[in-house]
């Protein structure tokens, strides 16, 4: 078996990944914050 060398794995999808769940989770915090604007406007 292969030793393991630092750095050397492919961590493309890991990328991909981590990006896109940061992007739907500042999409996720902007339309709680405008839902909770809302709420708040409509309650007086």
């Amino acid at each position: 078996m292969d030793d393991h060398e630092h750095g050397k794995m492919n961590i493309d999808v890991q990328e991909k990944t981590f990006d896109t769940f940061i992007k739907w989770s500042g999409y996720a915090v902007v339309i709680i914050v405008v839902l909770l604007i809302l709420i708040a406007l409509i309650n007086g």
